[in-house]
Protein backbone atom coordinates (compact mmCIF):
# COMPACT_ATOMS: atom_id res chain seq x y z
CA UNK A 1 0.00 0.00 0.00
CA UNK A 2 1.01 4.02 -0.59
CA UNK A 3 4.70 4.70 -0.89
CA UNK A 4 6.61 1.54 -0.39
CA UNK A 5 8.44 3.71 2.54
CA UNK A 6 10.35 1.25 4.92
CA UNK A 7 8.33 1.03 8.61
CA UNK A 8 10.12 0.17 11.84
CA UNK A 9 9.24 -0.63 15.36
CA UNK A 10 10.63 2.05 17.79
CA UNK A 11 9.02 1.54 21.24
CA UNK A 12 7.97 -0.85 23.31
CA UNK A 13 5.47 -1.36 26.21
CA UNK A 14 3.83 -4.22 27.98
CA UNK A 15 1.87 -4.85 30.89
CA UNK A 16 1.59 -8.80 31.81
CA UNK A 17 1.15 -11.16 34.08
CA UNK A 18 4.92 -11.76 34.16
CA UNK A 19 6.03 -8.23 34.44
CA UNK A 20 5.29 -4.84 33.49
CA UNK A 21 7.65 -3.25 31.06
CA UNK A 22 9.89 -5.01 28.64
CA UNK A 23 12.94 -5.56 30.46
CA UNK A 24 10.63 -7.42 33.48
CA UNK A 25 9.14 -9.42 30.35
CA UNK A 26 12.00 -10.28 28.81
CA UNK A 27 14.07 -11.12 31.81
CA UNK A 28 10.86 -13.60 32.47
CA UNK A 29 9.91 -14.83 29.63
CA UNK A 30 13.06 -15.87 29.20
CA UNK A 31 13.70 -17.59 32.70
CA UNK A 32 10.58 -19.44 31.84
CA UNK A 33 9.07 -18.18 34.75
CA UNK A 34 5.12 -18.97 35.04
CA UNK A 35 2.42 -15.91 35.34
CA UNK A 36 -0.80 -18.40 36.38
CA UNK A 37 -1.72 -18.43 39.63
CA UNK A 38 -5.09 -18.68 41.77
CA UNK A 39 -8.10 -15.71 40.62
CA UNK A 40 -8.97 -12.88 42.89
CA UNK A 41 -10.87 -10.39 40.52
CA UNK A 42 -13.92 -12.40 41.07
CA UNK A 43 -15.19 -15.80 42.87
CA UNK A 44 -14.33 -18.69 40.82
CA UNK A 45 -16.01 -21.44 43.09
CA UNK A 46 -18.53 -22.19 40.93
CA UNK A 47 -15.93 -23.45 38.00
CA UNK A 48 -14.03 -26.26 37.61
CA UNK A 49 -10.89 -24.54 37.01
CA UNK A 50 -9.51 -21.76 39.64
CA UNK A 51 -6.36 -20.16 38.10
CA UNK A 52 -5.56 -17.66 35.12
CA UNK A 53 -3.47 -15.33 34.16
CA UNK A 54 -4.01 -12.31 36.08
CA UNK A 55 -1.36 -9.12 35.72
CA UNK A 56 -1.78 -8.83 40.25
CA UNK A 57 0.75 -5.61 40.63
CA UNK A 58 -1.54 -3.50 38.00
CA UNK A 59 -4.20 -1.59 40.38
CA UNK A 60 -7.44 -0.13 38.86
CA UNK A 61 -9.95 2.19 40.84
CA UNK A 62 -13.42 0.67 38.90
CA UNK A 63 -14.24 -0.82 35.62
CA UNK A 64 -12.64 0.49 32.22
CA UNK A 65 -9.93 -2.16 33.23
CA UNK A 66 -8.60 -2.72 29.18
CA UNK A 67 -8.61 0.58 28.53
CA UNK A 68 -6.22 1.50 32.05
CA UNK A 69 -3.87 -1.33 30.57
CA UNK A 70 -3.55 0.34 27.51
CA UNK A 71 -3.17 3.23 28.27
CA UNK A 72 -0.27 1.99 30.06
CA UNK A 73 1.12 -0.07 27.88
CA UNK A 74 1.41 2.89 25.69
CA UNK A 75 2.78 5.45 27.83
CA UNK A 76 5.68 2.35 28.58
CA UNK A 77 6.05 2.25 24.76
CA UNK A 78 5.92 5.67 24.30
CA UNK A 79 9.02 6.45 26.82
CA UNK A 80 10.43 3.57 25.41
CA UNK A 81 11.04 5.21 21.88
CA UNK A 82 12.43 8.65 23.27
CA UNK A 83 9.52 10.04 20.99
CA UNK A 84 8.82 13.48 22.56
CA UNK A 85 5.24 14.70 21.54
CA UNK A 86 4.62 18.27 20.93
CA UNK A 87 1.27 19.92 19.46
CA UNK A 88 2.20 19.57 15.66
CA UNK A 89 2.85 15.65 15.78
CA UNK A 90 -0.17 15.06 17.36
CA UNK A 91 -2.68 15.40 14.74
CA UNK A 92 -0.15 12.95 12.63
CA UNK A 93 -0.17 10.41 15.47
CA UNK A 94 -2.88 8.23 15.33
CA UNK A 95 -3.32 5.05 17.61
CA UNK A 96 -4.94 1.09 16.24
CA UNK A 97 -6.44 -1.81 18.99
CA UNK A 98 -6.99 -5.02 18.85
CA UNK A 99 -9.42 -6.31 21.61
CA UNK A 100 -11.34 -9.38 22.22
CA UNK A 101 -13.69 -8.10 24.85
CA UNK A 102 -13.37 -4.65 25.02
CA UNK A 103 -14.74 -3.18 27.98
CA UNK A 104 -16.50 -6.31 29.37
CA UNK A 105 -15.94 -5.74 33.12
CA UNK A 106 -18.19 -2.90 32.59
CA UNK A 107 -20.74 -4.96 31.36
CA UNK A 108 -20.41 -7.27 33.92
CA UNK A 109 -21.08 -4.23 36.37
CA UNK A 110 -24.14 -2.97 34.53
CA UNK A 111 -25.88 -6.40 34.78
CA UNK A 112 -24.87 -7.59 37.77
CA UNK A 113 -26.99 -3.90 39.09
CA UNK A 114 -29.45 -4.94 37.18
CA UNK A 115 -29.79 -8.08 38.24
CA UNK A 116 -29.61 -7.61 42.51
CA UNK A 117 -31.05 -4.24 42.39
CA UNK A 118 -33.18 -3.24 39.76
CA UNK A 119 -32.61 -0.93 35.52
CA UNK A 120 -32.94 2.35 38.10
CA UNK A 121 -30.03 1.46 40.25
CA UNK A 122 -27.97 1.48 37.10
CA UNK A 123 -24.73 4.13 36.88
CA UNK A 124 -25.50 6.13 33.93
CA UNK A 125 -22.38 7.19 33.14
CA UNK A 126 -21.22 3.47 32.95
CA UNK A 127 -23.63 3.53 29.54
CA UNK A 128 -21.00 4.94 27.34
CA UNK A 129 -17.92 3.01 28.83
CA UNK A 130 -19.04 -0.33 27.42
CA UNK A 131 -18.59 0.48 23.50
CA UNK A 132 -15.72 -1.79 22.14
CA UNK A 133 -14.43 1.44 20.28
CA UNK A 134 -14.05 3.45 23.82
CA UNK A 135 -9.97 1.93 23.99
CA UNK A 136 -8.43 3.34 21.70
CA UNK A 137 -10.72 6.78 22.20
CA UNK A 138 -9.35 6.59 25.88
CA UNK A 139 -5.69 6.23 25.06
CA UNK A 140 -6.09 9.13 22.83
CA UNK A 141 -7.72 11.38 25.02
CA UNK A 142 -5.15 10.86 27.60
CA UNK A 143 -2.28 11.54 25.28
CA UNK A 144 -3.84 14.17 23.12
CA UNK A 145 -3.59 12.27 19.95
CA UNK A 146 -5.67 13.48 16.98
CA UNK A 147 -4.80 10.98 14.07
CA UNK A 148 -6.33 7.98 12.83
CA UNK A 149 -8.29 6.05 15.25
CA UNK A 150 -9.27 2.49 15.54
CA UNK A 151 -10.44 -0.50 17.03
CA UNK A 152 -10.05 -4.32 15.73
CA UNK A 153 -11.94 -6.63 17.30
CA UNK A 154 -11.08 -9.37 15.19
CA UNK A 155 -10.29 -11.38 18.86
CA UNK A 156 -7.31 -12.94 19.08
CA UNK A 157 -5.18 -12.23 16.44
CA UNK A 158 -6.51 -8.55 16.42
CA UNK A 159 -3.03 -7.26 17.85
CA UNK A 160 -1.72 -8.05 14.78
CA UNK A 161 -4.09 -6.67 12.56
CA UNK A 162 -3.43 -3.73 14.73
CA UNK A 163 0.19 -3.56 13.60
CA UNK A 164 -0.54 -4.47 10.24
CA UNK A 165 -3.12 -1.60 9.46
CA UNK A 166 -0.61 0.82 11.71
CA UNK A 167 2.01 0.12 9.04
CA UNK A 168 -0.13 0.37 5.75
CA UNK A 169 -1.65 3.55 7.37
CA UNK A 170 1.95 5.26 7.25
CA UNK A 171 2.75 3.83 4.51
CA UNK A 172 -0.10 5.38 2.88
CA UNK A 173 0.63 8.85 4.44
CA UNK A 174 -2.41 9.27 6.57
CA UNK A 175 -0.25 9.07 9.86
CA UNK A 176 3.28 9.68 10.47
CA UNK A 177 3.35 7.69 13.75
CA UNK A 178 1.11 5.31 15.06
CA UNK A 179 0.61 3.51 18.59
CA UNK A 180 -0.42 0.10 17.59
CA UNK A 181 -1.33 -3.19 19.32
CA UNK A 182 -4.15 -5.13 22.03
CA UNK A 183 -5.33 -4.70 25.49
CA UNK A 184 -7.85 -7.32 27.40
CA UNK A 185 -8.83 -7.47 31.02
CA UNK A 186 -9.60 -10.47 32.99
CA UNK A 187 -13.23 -10.96 32.10
CA UNK A 188 -15.47 -12.80 33.52
CA UNK A 189 -17.32 -13.76 30.52
CA UNK A 190 -14.49 -14.90 28.72
CA UNK A 191 -14.04 -17.30 31.67
CA UNK A 192 -17.35 -18.94 31.57
CA UNK A 193 -17.27 -19.42 28.11
CA UNK A 194 -13.88 -20.68 27.43
CA UNK A 195 -15.03 -22.91 30.29
CA UNK A 196 -18.17 -24.12 28.85
CA UNK A 197 -16.27 -24.73 25.71
CA UNK A 198 -14.35 -27.45 27.80
CA UNK A 199 -10.95 -25.45 26.72
CA UNK A 200 -9.40 -24.41 29.85
CA UNK A 201 -6.80 -26.62 31.50
CA UNK A 202 -7.23 -27.70 35.14
CA UNK A 203 -4.12 -26.82 36.17
CA UNK A 204 -1.17 -26.16 33.52
CA UNK A 205 -1.03 -24.74 30.34
CA UNK A 206 1.29 -27.20 28.11
CA UNK A 207 1.53 -25.80 24.27
CA UNK A 208 2.34 -28.58 21.96
CA UNK A 209 2.51 -31.84 24.43
CA UNK A 210 0.81 -35.24 24.02
CA UNK A 211 -0.69 -34.74 27.02
CA UNK A 212 -2.01 -30.85 26.62
CA UNK A 213 -5.19 -30.04 28.40
CA UNK A 214 -6.07 -26.59 27.11
CA UNK A 215 -5.76 -22.84 27.53
CA UNK A 216 -5.52 -20.10 31.18
CA UNK A 217 -7.30 -17.61 30.28
CA UNK A 218 -5.63 -14.20 31.11
CA UNK A 219 -5.29 -10.23 30.84
CA UNK A 220 -3.01 -7.85 29.67
CA UNK A 221 -1.46 -5.41 26.82
CA UNK A 222 1.16 -4.80 24.59
CA UNK A 223 1.07 -1.66 22.44
CA UNK A 224 4.64 -0.38 19.83
CA UNK A 225 5.28 2.74 18.33
CA UNK A 226 5.51 2.83 14.73
CA UNK A 227 7.29 5.20 12.40
CA UNK A 228 8.81 5.34 9.21
CA UNK A 229 12.53 4.18 9.16
CA UNK A 230 13.68 7.66 7.97
CA UNK A 231 11.98 9.59 10.93
CA UNK A 232 13.41 7.29 13.40
CA UNK A 233 16.84 7.00 11.85
CA UNK A 234 16.64 11.32 11.96
CA UNK A 235 16.12 11.29 15.79
CA UNK A 236 19.06 8.41 16.27
CA UNK A 237 15.98 6.17 17.73
CA UNK A 238 16.66 2.79 18.94
CA UNK A 239 15.25 0.37 16.46
CA UNK A 240 13.76 -2.88 17.71
CA UNK A 241 12.76 -4.15 14.21
CA UNK A 242 11.84 -3.52 10.59
CA UNK A 243 8.08 -4.40 9.61
CA UNK A 244 8.41 -6.19 6.42
CA UNK A 245 4.36 -7.02 5.69
CA UNK A 246 1.88 -9.18 6.95
CA UNK A 247 -0.81 -12.06 5.62
CA UNK A 248 -4.41 -12.29 6.67
CA UNK A 249 -6.89 -14.69 5.89
CA UNK A 250 -10.18 -16.30 7.15
CA UNK A 251 -10.79 -20.31 7.39
CA UNK A 252 -14.78 -19.85 6.59
CA UNK A 253 -14.66 -23.45 8.19
CA UNK A 254 -16.05 -23.32 11.38
CA UNK A 255 -17.22 -20.32 14.33
CA UNK A 256 -14.20 -22.22 17.02
CA UNK A 257 -12.16 -24.67 15.79
CA UNK A 258 -9.00 -23.61 14.16
CA UNK A 259 -7.79 -25.10 10.57
CA UNK A 260 -4.97 -25.63 8.91
CA UNK A 261 -5.10 -24.63 5.36
CA UNK A 262 -6.45 -21.20 7.08
CA UNK A 263 -3.45 -20.67 9.05
CA UNK A 264 -1.09 -21.62 6.16
CA UNK A 265 -2.48 -18.84 4.04
CA UNK A 266 -1.77 -16.64 6.37
CA UNK A 267 2.26 -17.60 6.70
CA UNK A 268 2.88 -17.77 2.95
CA UNK A 269 0.94 -14.66 2.63
CA UNK A 270 3.26 -12.61 5.28
CA UNK A 271 6.29 -14.44 3.73
CA UNK A 272 5.16 -13.51 -0.11
CA UNK A 273 3.78 -9.56 1.73
CA UNK A 274 7.45 -9.48 2.83
CA UNK A 275 9.54 -10.00 -0.30
CA UNK A 276 11.49 -12.73 1.54
CA UNK A 277 12.20 -16.39 1.31
CA UNK A 278 10.40 -19.40 3.52
CA UNK A 279 14.05 -20.37 4.18
CA UNK A 280 14.58 -16.76 5.31
CA UNK A 281 12.81 -16.98 8.59
CA UNK A 282 14.64 -18.46 11.95
CA UNK A 283 11.85 -17.85 14.27
CA UNK A 284 7.90 -18.18 14.72
CA UNK A 285 6.51 -16.75 17.35
CA UNK A 286 2.88 -19.40 17.27
CA UNK A 287 -0.45 -19.26 19.04
CA UNK A 288 0.09 -22.11 20.64
CA UNK A 289 -3.32 -21.97 22.88
CA UNK A 290 -2.39 -25.50 24.41
CA UNK A 291 -6.06 -26.91 23.11
CA UNK A 292 -5.33 -30.10 21.35
CA UNK A 293 -7.02 -29.00 18.38
CA UNK A 294 -5.16 -25.48 18.30
CA UNK A 295 -1.69 -27.01 18.40
CA UNK A 296 -2.28 -29.77 16.08
CA UNK A 297 -4.06 -27.98 13.55
CA UNK A 298 -1.00 -24.57 13.56
CA UNK A 299 1.55 -27.37 13.42
CA UNK A 300 0.20 -28.67 10.90
CA UNK A 301 -0.54 -25.41 9.10
CA UNK A 302 3.23 -24.72 9.65
CA UNK A 303 4.03 -27.55 7.70
CA UNK A 304 2.47 -27.05 4.81
CA UNK A 305 3.66 -23.15 4.80
CA UNK A 306 7.11 -24.81 5.21
CA UNK A 307 7.31 -28.38 4.27
CA UNK A 308 11.13 -28.33 3.54
CA UNK A 309 12.17 -26.48 6.43
CA UNK A 310 10.10 -26.93 9.38
CA UNK A 311 11.63 -28.78 11.55
CA UNK A 312 14.50 -26.42 11.05
CA UNK A 313 12.60 -23.10 12.47
CA UNK A 314 12.67 -22.80 16.30
CA UNK A 315 8.30 -22.50 17.00
CA UNK A 316 7.31 -21.55 21.00
CA UNK A 317 4.70 -20.36 22.40
CA UNK A 318 4.69 -17.55 25.37
CA UNK A 319 1.01 -18.97 26.09
CA UNK A 320 2.52 -21.83 28.07
CA UNK A 321 3.70 -18.29 30.70
CA UNK A 322 1.05 -16.05 30.44
CA UNK A 323 -1.96 -18.09 29.59
CA UNK A 324 -4.55 -15.95 26.37
CA UNK A 325 -4.21 -12.61 26.89
CA UNK A 326 -6.92 -12.50 24.05
CA UNK A 327 -6.89 -9.65 22.17
CA UNK A 328 -3.23 -8.59 23.90
CA UNK A 329 -2.00 -12.22 22.76
CA UNK A 330 -0.42 -11.27 19.40
CA UNK A 331 0.93 -8.01 20.42
CA UNK A 332 2.77 -9.16 23.27
CA UNK A 333 3.81 -11.69 20.86
CA UNK A 334 5.11 -9.09 18.60
CA UNK A 335 7.19 -7.51 21.56
CA UNK A 336 8.55 -10.93 22.07
CA UNK A 337 9.65 -11.43 18.24
CA UNK A 338 11.27 -7.72 18.36
CA UNK A 339 12.92 -8.61 21.91
CA UNK A 340 13.93 -11.85 20.09
CA UNK A 341 15.49 -9.98 16.46
CA UNK A 342 16.98 -7.66 19.05
CA UNK A 343 18.75 -10.25 21.52
CA UNK A 344 19.20 -12.84 19.73
CA UNK A 345 17.41 -15.35 22.37
CA UNK A 346 13.98 -17.11 21.92
CA UNK A 347 11.76 -17.70 24.59
CA UNK A 348 11.22 -21.13 25.65
CA UNK A 349 7.42 -23.18 25.72
CA UNK A 350 7.48 -24.27 29.38
CA UNK A 351 5.70 -27.02 31.04
CA UNK A 352 6.45 -29.24 27.76
CA UNK A 353 7.04 -33.05 28.69
CA UNK A 354 6.05 -35.54 26.09
CA UNK A 355 6.05 -35.14 22.64
CA UNK A 356 3.42 -35.52 20.37
CA UNK A 357 3.98 -37.18 16.77
CA UNK A 358 1.02 -34.22 15.24
CA UNK A 359 3.35 -31.40 16.56
CA UNK A 360 6.53 -32.40 15.63
CA UNK A 361 8.19 -29.10 15.63
CA UNK A 362 11.26 -27.59 18.10
CA UNK A 363 8.90 -26.01 20.36
CA UNK A 364 12.37 -24.71 22.08
CA UNK A 365 11.04 -26.99 25.16
CA UNK A 366 11.52 -25.70 28.59
CA UNK A 367 14.71 -23.95 28.03
CA UNK A 368 15.32 -20.47 25.98
CA UNK A 369 17.72 -20.68 23.65
CA UNK A 370 20.25 -18.22 22.32
CA UNK A 371 20.20 -18.15 18.67
CA UNK A 372 20.31 -15.66 15.58
CA UNK A 373 17.38 -14.45 14.92
CA UNK A 374 17.25 -12.36 11.53
CA UNK A 375 13.01 -12.80 10.62
CA UNK A 376 10.63 -13.08 12.71
CA UNK A 377 6.74 -14.48 11.67
CA UNK A 378 4.33 -13.48 14.51
CA UNK A 379 1.48 -16.15 13.97
CA UNK A 380 -2.38 -15.90 15.19
CA UNK A 381 -5.39 -17.18 14.76
CA UNK A 382 -8.85 -16.04 16.58
CA UNK A 383 -12.83 -17.23 16.57
CA UNK A 384 -14.27 -16.63 13.45
CA UNK A 385 -11.63 -18.01 11.25
CA UNK A 386 -9.54 -14.95 11.15
CA UNK A 387 -5.76 -15.28 11.01
CA UNK A 388 -2.87 -13.00 11.01
CA UNK A 389 0.89 -13.09 10.78
CA UNK A 390 3.54 -10.45 10.79
CA UNK A 391 6.88 -10.40 9.62
CA UNK A 392 9.71 -8.62 11.24
CA UNK A 393 13.28 -8.34 10.75
CA UNK A 394 16.59 -7.35 12.70
CA UNK A 395 17.30 -3.82 11.97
Amino acid sequence: MGSGKRIVITGLGVVSSIGIGKQAFWEALTKGVSGISEISSFDTSAFPTHLGGEVKHFKTAGPGRASQLAIAASKLALEDSGLAINDSDKNAFGICLGTTMGESQVLEVINDTWVHKGIDAIDVSLIPKYPTNVLSLNVADHFKLKGPNFVIPTACAAGNYAIGYAYDLIRAGEAEFMLAGGADAFSRIAFIGFNRLLAVAPKVCQPFDKNRKGMMVGEGAGVVVVEPLESALKRKANIYAEILGYGLSCDAHHMTAPFSEGIKDALEKAVNDSGIKKSDVSYISAHGTGTPSNDREECLGIKKAFPDNYRNIPVSSIKSMLGHTMGAASAIEAITCCMALKTDMIPPTINYETPDPDCDIDCVPNVARKAGVNIALNNASAFGGNNACLALRKF
